[in-house]
């Protein structure tokens, strides 16, 4: 199992890019966070999510 942003998720074996399409975000408004260290956006194609791992996932949004 993985945690994403708090909560188990069956993720493991799955890129970033995976787990990102999956949650339907937006690859280039994220910032991403695997066990503490933030994924640059350039490795999310390559960047396995191991089972474990703990990821956290910031959406940003534009207003004002």
């Amino acid at each position: 199992m993985v945690i994403i942003n708090g909560e188990e998720q069956n993720a493991a074996g799955l890129t970033v890019a995976e787990v990102l399409a999956r949650g339907d975000y937006n690859a280039a408004r994220v910032a991403v966070e695997k066990n503490g260290l933030l994924v640059p956006k350039r490795e999310f194609g390559g960047a396995v999510v191991s089972d474990g791992d703990v990821l956290e996932i910031v959406a940003f949004f534009g207003g004002g």
